[in-house]
């Protein structure tokens, strides 16, 4: 493997978006709600161009990518998804460890993450506390959501 982590751009978007999704399967939801959540999971060109979104290549192959964003709030961890087939082999680690980095060249002092249920231990982990749940319903199916924060 020749792993190197770099600023995204805009003739990337179409792979960062099969990355999220991929990594979305990872977790066995239904296929109706990875439809669903399509919209969340697309990653244009002009995303890219208007936030802080950075990858992982494998011998110039996408295999993670992570996104933070400028909320009303501050800034959120928008995005870190990382291909199945590497899950588990510190490329998460090394996007999130890559991410808190950038923050503190942004002068961050706090960074959000709404989290995927499935991915709370690994946040937490890497530093981050649950300060809240975000509660809603897919399919008529109740889901909480973990809100975290990392203090930087």
């Amino acid at each position: 493997m020749s792993l190197h982590i770099s600023r995204a751009t805009s003739e990337y978007a179409n792979q960062l978006t099969a990355v999220a999704i991929s990594a979305k399967r990872y977790w066995n939801y239904p296929e109706a709600w990875i439809e669903h959540w399509l919209p969340q999971l697309t990653i244009s060109a002009e995303y890219i161009s208007s936030n802080e979104v950075w990858m992982m290549t494998d011998e110039d192959k996408p295999i993670g990518f992570y996104a933070v964003s400028e909320t009303e709030e501050g800034y959120e961890l928008s995005h870190l998804w990382v291909l199945p087939e590497y899950i588990g082999q510190g490329i998460g680690k090394q996007l999130f460890q890559h991410a808190l980095e950038r923050c503190k060249i942004l002068e961050v002092s706090v960074l959000r993450i709404e989290s995927d249920p499935n991915a709370q231990a690994f946040y937490e982990r890497m530093g981050a506390k649950k300060i809240s749940e975000n509660h809603s319903q897919i399919f008529g199916q109740e889901r909480i959501l973990p809100i975290m924060e990392i203090q930087l």
